[in-house]
């Protein structure tokens, strides 16, 4: 493990402590814990070190990913936007952007990323978000949904459609004409800070647009929704590791007819198929973010897979977790409570699990 990952690993495991419980009933979390992960260049931990961050590598950065998912998914999932947002900085801003926005990303200021739209989720062909140029600036009008993080955030990347093609434009929260109101009950990652945002004639400079615009719709959301698949598939990594931990102990320390429920042999399967899915779950993450590293052709499907096959299994998981801890797992806020609502909700963002189906067995087609 290398010095910065145990020295992060430390880190969140003392912000977190065994606070998760309260956060996730409060539907809130701490501006100091955030900004502290911030500053410390945390939450998009993969950010190269000219401009603030710690420069890792997607193994490594799924590794502390898991981590941060297996003490809470919420804060998990603001560290997925934030690395989204700096991910796509890096992918489609110039150069004087990627100096600028990267530095404030690794300084402790928050980001969102906005794509869902009332009417378009996946298909970004039909999104009706719009970016028009006006003299020096542009002015933006849309209606994002379920945009995660942009409760906390300072900047929010917008995507929308630019004259005959698309544009990611980095928004400050405060400028005029920008809304933003939390989903009150949301029935997953209950602290992560969805909200809804509403931009109405939003002027901000042309530089605020990242490589200019004119990108293809489908490519803006290849780039962001990648690392956003990959970072998910590893936090579902956490929340099976969890699962499995608060289920072995429950198991290894409830006696009933006499004797621990591990010694029952229909506990000891769930057990079992515990510790399968979490072991099957890492070893696809493994090989996903090797591809990152090396630059594989198979980064793509393999990510996909990833997401696909961590986030099945981390719902799985949890419902089993659920069924070995039984009443113990019924007080909301408890550690496998959490998973259970959260772990459906990873079937749902980044692309759901039908349309990952889709793209494997089209890939399956492709390579007969």
């Amino acid at each position: 493990m290398s010095d910065w990952l145990t020295d992060a690993t430390a880190a969140v495991t003392d912000l977190v402590g065994d606070r998760a419980a309260t956060w996730d009933l409060a539907g809130l979390l701490p501006d100091d814990v955030l900004r502290t992960l911030g500053k410390q260049g945390l939450l998009c931990a993969e950010v190269p070190r000219a401009f603030g961050g710690v420069g890792a590598k997607s193994v490594e950065g799924g590794a502390f990913t898991a981590h941060t998912g297996s003490l809470c998914s919420s804060l998990r999932s603001v560290m997925t936007s934030q690395g989204m947002a700096a991910w796509t900085v890096q992918r489609l801003g110039d150069k004087a952007q990627r100096k600028h926005y990267l530095r404030l990303l690794t300084g402790g200021e928050l980001a969102a990323v906005a794509f869902s739209e009332p009417g378009a989720g996946s298909d970004l062909s039909t999104m009706d978000t719009v970016v028009r140029s006006d003299g020096d600036s542009v002015v933006v009008d849309g209606h994002k949904v379920w945009t995660t993080a942009a409760r906390y955030a300072d900047l929010i990347v917008v995507f929308g459609r630019f004259e005959d093609a698309g544009a990611a434009v980095v928004v400050p929260a405060n400028t005029p004409g920008v809304t933003v109101r939390p989903v009150p009950h949301p029935s997953g990652c209950r602290a992560a800070g969805h909200s809804e945002v509403r931009l109405d004639s939003v002027r901000l400079p042309a530089s605020a647009v990242l490589g200019g615009g004119g990108q293809q719709l489908t490519m803006l959301a290849t780039t962001a929704l990648a690392y956003g698949r990959i970072s998910v598939a590893w936090g579902c990594v956490g929340i099976l590791r969890a699962c499995l931990a608060a289920a072995s102990e429950h198991a290894a320390t409830r006696r009933q007819f006499g004797r621990p429920l591990a010694e029952h042999q229909l506990v000891a399967r769930h057990l079992a198929e515990l510790l399968t899915a979490e072991q099957v779950a890492t070893r696809v993450c493994e090989h996903a973010s090797r591809c990152w590293d090396t630059g594989s052709p198979e980064q793509v499907i393999a990510t996909v897979l990833a997401k696909y096959v961590s986030s099945r299994e981390a719902t799985r998981g949890a419902s089993t977790a659920v069924q070995v801890l039984a009443s113990a797992a019924a007080n909301d806020g408890h550690v496998v409570a959490r998973a259970y609502r959260d772990a459906k909700l990873m079937e749902l963002i980044e692309g759901s699990n039908e349309i990952c189906q889709l793209i494997l067995a089209r890939h399956a087609v492709a390579g007969r």
